[in-house]
Formats: structure tokens, sequence, C-alpha cells
């Protein structure tokens, strides 16, 4: 049985199989979280108390929305049709919560643009857990003879690839099937799947807020406590932030731009499949190598990409943001965002990331 709609997202857009947790779950200050995930408590227990963005940072997410929105429209199409391509009937199964609204705009161009209408579901996926295997179940008996396709939104380190991997290899284990971990993202910096749309990292307005342009949902929640094993995967609904959801606002605002950027879609599409997309896993030996330059043993505390420095700015306790070159027009935010928290900016040019969030090491407490 399909569970009641959340958030704010149109129910037309997106099935979210997620259990609400709303006023059930613990909320937690970011330094407390932080340290106590660094000495092994999992992020997903719990959730960070999230804030409505400054009203200088409101700013500059309208001057992103004013400026990138026919990008993201060029690269949905890019990578609608790249999916098609390879599927003739897929379901896309979006990773909550990034994933979603790539998910959604890529349905709205499938129907728009090619006349397809893609079943669409929202899942959690959780680094160390696994994806939500009773939401998988739900979606392979709904649609037995079709290809899963999950989506999400970018690319970091590479990280999620590897649990879908490990994810669909247990799943197959323990339940005879032959699910693939067939990943597609808009942007793959980090070069770590074989469907995206571009591997530069480019500046997609979804990545720079937290729930109020991901239809009001939070990131997901395993904990026992509140989810037992028939249960899908929680989250917590922030009602409180209707007033200032942007969610509806990005995804029409993207879809006015598929038919005045089709030729373009075309272009690019034709170019993308004559190029061989096969990954190479560049990002993560960046990773390593600054690992090794800033002396973090720990990869986990290295976050690159414009979408997980941004994650780490709002939601972790940054030690510095690396910049692969000054004054790029894409990272005003990232820097907004690192001066209101007083985080220090080192340019660093030797990553295909224009710039890398480095957590603070919390293993000795909190200063």
């Amino acid at each position: 049985m399909l569970p009641p709609h959340l958030g704010s997202f149109d129910p037309n857009d997106v099935v979210l199989l997620l259990k609400d947790v709303t006023g059930q779950v613990e909320e937690r200050e970011t330094a407390l979280r932080e340290r106590d995930i660094q000495a092994g408590r999992h992020y997903s227990e719990d959730l960070p108390i999230e804030q409505v963005p400054s009203p200088a940072y409101e700013k500059v997410f309208d001057h992103l929305m004013e400026t990138q929105l026919p990008e993201v429209a060029l690269y949905t199409g890019v990578l609608t049709r790249l999916v098609l391509s390879v599927y003739a009937n897929p379901v896309l199964v979006s990773l909550v919560r990034a994933g979603v609204p790539c998910g959604i705009l890529m349905r709205r161009y499938a129907a728009r643009e090619l006349g397809c209408d893609l079943p669409h579901y929202g899942v959690s996926i959780i680094r160390g857990k696994g994806f939500d295997e009773n939401a998988i179940r739900l979606i392979l008996s709904r649609h037995p003879n079709q290809e899963i396709v999950f989506v999400d939104g970018w690319t970091g380190k590479g990280m999620i690839t590897h649990q879908l991997e490990e994810s669909c290899k247990q799943f197959n284990a323990h339940n005879g099937t032959a699910l693939q971990p067939t990943l597609a993202v808009l942007a793959d910096p980090a070069h770590s799947c074989s469907l995206f749309a571009t591997r530069e990292d480019f500046i997609n307005p979804s990545c720079c807020l937290n729930s109020t342009i991901c239809g009001l949902i939070s990131r997901t929640v395993h904990n026992t406590s509140l989810i037992g094993p028939n249960d899908f995967h929680g989250v917590r609904v922030y009602k409180e932030f209707a007033e200032k959801d942007q969610t509806a606002r990005y995804l029409d605002g993207v879809c006015q731009w598929f038919a005045p950027r089709r030729n373009e879609i075309l272009e690019q599409f034709t170019h993308l499949c004559a190029l061989n997309r096969t990954p190479d896993w560049s990002g993560m030996q960046a990773v390593r190598r600054i690992g090794e330059n800033f002396g973090i043993h720990d990869i986990n505390r290295i976050k690159p990409s414009i979408g997980e420095t941004t994650r780490v700015l709002l939601r972790r306790v940054p030690d510095r943001v690396l910049l692969r070159e000054a004054g790029h027009p894409d990272v005003g935010h990232i820097m907004l965002l690192a001066k209101e928290r007083h985080v220090p900016v080192t340019i660093y040019p030797d990553m295909p990331y224009l710039c890398c969030g480095l957590i603070a090491d919390k293993r000795g407490g909190i200063e």
C-alpha cells in the first residue's frame, strides 16, 4: 500500500515512499551532532536543526534562480534523452532528498517533450545502511517488467555509486532478483557513473537550500526506535517553512526553458552519445590527494563539488572551503555562507571540482 503524500511536492510528480516521523525524531545542534557522528553515531539517527536562509543569502539564491535555470533545463533534457536511449521503459527512482527535484524534472521533460509517462518514486538511501529495501520491493511489485533507474542530482566523491552497488548486491541476495545499480545524475564531477548530462561541477539552485527546495522534507532518518522492520525510512516535514518554500518556483521555472532549449538539448545529447562515458573515478583520486595535502585520513570529512560543499556549510561543522579558482561566478553563495559562518577559504587548483568542503575534526570534543 502506498503511504500518504508528504510535503509540498505535487503528488502527480512523485510518489514518496517514506514514513512521516515529524515531531518524533530528535533534532540536535550541529556541533553536538558532528562530535557524535565522528565518534561513531550514525548520521541518520537524528536530524540537524534546519534554519531558514538569511536575507543576504536569499538575494544570492534569487540571482541563481534568474541565471541558472536554462542550464538546468538543458542538462535535464540531455539526461532524460540519454536514459531513454538506453532503457525503453524505465521507472525513475530518485534518491531522497537531493535526487527528487531532478527526477521530477526528468519526468516532466519526458511527458512534455517526448510524450512519455515515466513512473517516478522517491526512495531513501543512507550511506553505510543502503537503500530502503521495503520501498524497492514495492516498486518491483508494481512494475515487474520495467528497469529501475536511480536518479540523483550530482556526484561528490562517488560514494552513493558505491553504496548503490552494495545495496543492489545485498538486495538481490535476499530477494533472488537481478536489480542493477543504474544511476543517472545531472552532474558527475566524480566521473563515477556513465549516465550523466555533464561532468562539469555546475551550480544548480536546487543544491543551495535544504527542505525549502525539496518539498519541505528533511533528509531521511533511520532509527530503530522510529522505523520498524516493515516501515519505510522516515522524514520530517517542515510545515513551518511553507512561506519560504521555493520548490514549485524552482521546478516550474526550469520547465519553462525546455522548449526554448530544444535545439541545444538535441545537439548536446548527440555529442554525449558519441563520447566514451566509462567512469574513471578521477574525483576520488583528487579527494585522496586533498586528504594527503591537508592531513585528513577520513575521506568522509572531505566533501567535494558545489552541492556537497553547500551541504557542509548548511548542516555540518566546516574546517575550511577549497576553491579551484578565485572569483568564479558559480561560487557566490559558497563565499557568502563561508563569510556568515566565519569559515576560511583556500585556493586549491588541483581538483576537478569548483569547490570542496572540509569538515572539522571533532573527535576530541567541541571547542
